[in-house]
């Protein structure tokens, strides 16, 4: 195996694979899973379009010549439906012109049989991360590697196929407003409205007229009618964040906009129909708010319908490497000066990132990633770069099941252990493994499964 081939860096990332040969279609499917992308195969054109109408889609990597639909037909009305898909042809019979007319059609790359492994992947990677990128900060997908956020992943089309409520359920700063998002672009309507309000941030009144409107002259100030958001989603999604805030009273007025699908702006005479899909989300546990009298038990039970748990980071640690790659990336467009290139994320800086609890989920991990890019030097982000408490060197995950909380404290010693002897050899992998009594290729294996670069540790 090449030792300078990418380290998977994709995760989170959805690819189209399609190409009639099956054999060159497994080989690609292969080699862009070790990236770390989930790839979805086709043998047609036809079949590829098929499969971007039900499936979230970044990046198609087409064979050009295939029967019925061309790879270049396929680029055209990818194009004209899904704009932000983007697309890499591959072909055996490529000339200048070709590639010249697929570029400004819109093709992100253009690749030439047979091709180098290392160079496609290459490729894949660089058109690959690109994607992923304007997808996360768009919000239409969120960074998550084989584990519990995959598993939810590819649990919300099913809830979003639906008109029914869902709830959110989460820890603060577990993303849950990205997850709402997302259930709203799976929807059957993403083209329509997406609007959100935190209940905890505006007391009734304000609360009332935010979400059911009012008419002019309903108080000092309403000098003209304004529809709430139930009636502005029209069709869409109301979002309503921290939803344990809201009062009792209050509950009672949004269980009977569920149950009727009608609300009365303030000030006016009559009802008004409203037809959107509605998405809460709460860091508190309602059933036992419930009990104590401080949520209703018939609002719970429309609210419930379908849930949708969020870990918390510390549930999902193999995704840290990714979500600090792209809060680097995002952030560093920001707040370093011109031209200075974003620090490469060292090995002792993912070591920290990796063992630490994260109290404040993801939110927390963008600031520390945040204030580290500003004190990072000579190219690199390191370790003590990052304003984080000093943790035990296996810090144990005690609100886990015993297994899961064992497998985790093995996987941070194998890293360490490995990183040490990577750190000794100065990024040699062949003297690596000798240092740790293993073969090149089981430390290969490694490095590859717990995401580990070894550049990094080259001096």
């Amino acid at each position: 195996m090449n030792s300078n081939v990418p380290t998977p860096c994709l995760d989170g990332l959805r690819v189209l694979v399609v190409d009639d040969e099956p054999d060159l279609r497994l080989g690609m499917e292969r080699l862009i899973s070790t990236l770390g992308a989930t790839v979805t195969t086709a043998s047609r054109g036809d079949e590829a379009l098929h499969i971007l109408e039900k499936e979230p889609v970044e990046l198609v990597v087409s064979d050009i010549r295939m029967p019925g639909l061309s790879g270049e037909e396929l680029l055209h009305e990818i194009k004209r439906r899904w704009p932000d898909v983007g697309m890499i042809l591959v072909t055996g019979f490529g000339t200048i012109e070709q590639a010249v007319a697929c570029m400004k059609a819109g093709a992100a790359h253009f690749i030439t049989k047979p091709f180098d492994n290392h160079d496609f992947q290459r490729t894949v990677s660089l058109v690959g991360s690109r994607q992923l990128s304007r997808a996360i900060d768009s919000g239409r997908t969120i960074v998550a590697g084989p584990g519990p956020m995959r598993r939810l992943l590819d649990y919300l089309p099913r809830v979003a196929k639906t008109s029914l409520p869902v709830l959110i359920e989460g820890e603060t700063g577990t993303g849950k407003e990205l997850v709402a998002r997302e259930v709203h672009r799976l929807g059957p309507h993403p083209e329509r409205p997406f609007l959100a309000v935190n209940c905890a941030a505006l007391p009734d009144t304000l609360l009332e007229s935010e979400l059911f409107g009012y008419r002019r002259g309903a108080f000092t100030g309403a000098d003209r009618d304004r529809d709430g958001l139930f009636v502005q989603a029209r069709g869409g999604t109301v979002f309503l964040d921290e939803i344990a805030s809201m009062s009792l009273p209050f509950q009672a007025r949004l269980l009977r906009v569920l149950q009727e699908k009608i609300v009365r702006p303030l000030g006016a005479d009559a009802d008004e129909s409203v037809d959107f899909r509605l998405v809460a989300a709460t860091n508190r546990d309602l059933t036992d708010l419930v009990s104590k009298g401080e949520f209703r038990d018939d609002l719970l039970f429309r609210l419930k319908v379908l849930e949708v748990k969020v870990p918390p980071l510390r549930e999902r640690r193999d995704d840290i490497p990714a979500l600090a790659r792209h809060f680097m990336e995002k952030m560093g467009e920001e707040c370093l000066p011109g031209g200075e290139a974003v620090p490469v994320l060292d090995a002792s800086a993912l070591d920290r990132l990796r063992r630490y609890s994260w109290p404040g989920n993801v939110r927390e991990l963008e600031n520390v990633i945040l204030r580290g890019l500003v004190v990072a030097h000579d190219g690199r982000l390191r370790g003590d770069d990052l304003d984080l408490p000093d943790e035990d060197d296996v810090a144990l995950d005690l609100d886990i099941p015993y297994e899961r909380a064992k497998s985790n404290a093995v996987r941070r010693f194998q890293q360490r252990f490995v990183e040490d002897a990577l750190r000794r050899a100065r990024g040699n992998i062949s003297q690596a493994a000798r240092d740790c009594g293993m073969t090149r290729a089981a430390l290969q294996r490694i490095l590859q499964k717990l995401q580990i670069d070894r550049t990094t540790f080259e001096s």
